[in-house]
């Protein structure tokens, strides 16, 4: 019987071990299997043909792929257009709220009107990071999980101005450019929206510096293209045809609009070469300066602004402190640098949208 019960006894320590051993191995496998939990990201655009929003999402969606290498979690990056409805995108940012995104990344369609994203936001707890086209700051400062990253529209309206002034100030430049000799550079504007922040500002700071530097200027036509490109073909054409021999440069507050007044001047064969200057550095307009059919651009940084958007709202959908490559300005903003684009330096920036 002793025998017997040290047998089942010696058994029962081998099976309790057994069971021990196994508790441990699932327990290790679990672990093992227990990768960080994935992130789901939505971005969130005015408009889905927009080039130089393009050029960030493009940006955002390298950035993710390598970051899911790197450490080895799946990020799930949905990026939607609006079409320039407000209402659209508050019915895109409820849907992704609908299926637990972790944050939302937002390129207001109307600028002053957020509140319908920030209350669905905040009645979820899910963070926004607005970019490109800034909220008021009423909006911005109502929650703690709201955020803005984008750059300072009077530094490129300053910067504009800059190319502008170094021309004129050069004496054989300015009489290329002042063709008609009256001391006067008559010009016209091709403006992004009516009412619209960066326009405005970039408008009026331009302007204003120019004619602080010294020089005279005479506006012909003020027109608004809304950053398009093949709107701002149309109306540099009206303007061509009201004013056939006095165009002598254009200012348009983006690239697009710069590229769509090159479009037309080329298609009317105007007789005069206008100054054409731009905002944002975009791919075909580095080329069209390189080949001196544009004069000047101001770089905003497409790839920086999409890489940090992304590192913030991998950062926020995982509740971890922000890197300290994210800056943050009274604990909302983050700005990136503007600078200037001339054909002297655009070789530089060449290949910097790859």
């Amino acid at each position: 019987m002793r025998t017997i019960r040290h047998y089942c006894s010696r058994l029962s320590i081998k099976y309790i071990s057994v069971l021990v051993i196994a508790a441990v191995l699932l327990s290790g496998c679990s672990g093992s299997s227990s990768a960080p939990k994935g992130i789901k990201i939505a971005v969130l655009t005015y408009d889905e043909y927009d080039t130089f929003i393009n050029s960030m999402t493009k940006y955002m969606t390298k950035w993710c792929r390598q970051k899911e290498k790197e450490d080895d979690i799946r990020i799930t990056l949905d990026i939607v257009g609006a079409r320039k409805s407000q209402l659209t995108q508050n019915d895109q940012a409820q849907k992704f709220i609908s299926g637990n995104y972790d944050v939302l990344c937002v390129n207001l369609v109307d600028r002053t009107d957020a509140t319908v994203i920030i209350d669905k936001a905040m009645a979820s707890d899910t963070p926004v990071i607005f970019f490109n086209r800034e909220p008021v700051e009423e909006d911005l400062s109502r929650w703690d999980k709201l955020y803005y990253v984008g750059a300072i529209a009077r530094q490129s309206g300053e910067m504009q101005a800059k190319i502008i002034i170094d021309a004129l100030s050069d004496p054989e430049k300015f009489r290329s450019i002042d063709v008609n000799g009256n001391g006067t550079i008559q010009y016209v504007i091709l403006e992004g929206e009516a009412g619209h922040q960066d326009s405005l500002v970039r408008t009026n700071v331009c302007t204003s510096e120019i004619i602080n530097a010294g020089f005279s200027l005479e506006k012909l036509g003020d027109e608004y293209a809304n950053w398009d490109r093949d709107q701002a073909r149309t109306k540099m054409s009206e303007l061509i045809d009201r004013y056939p021999f006095q165009i002598e440069m254009v200012i348009a507050n983006n690239d697009d609009m710069a590229l769509g007044a090159i479009d037309a001047i080329e298609e009317k064969e105007y007789t005069l070469d206008p100054f054409v200057v731009g905002i944002n550095g975009t791919e075909e307009a580095l080329e069209e300066i390189r080949t001196m059919k544009m004069d000047g651009s101001v770089y905003s940084d497409s790839k920086g602004q999409g890489e940090m958007i992304m590192e913030m709202a991998y950062a926020l959908g995982r509740d971890e402190p922000f890197p300290p490559s994210v800056e943050l300005t009274f604990d909302k903003y983050v700005f990136r640098p503007y600078s200037i684009i001339t054909y002297d330096n655009v070789q530089k920036y060449l290949g910097n949208d790859k």
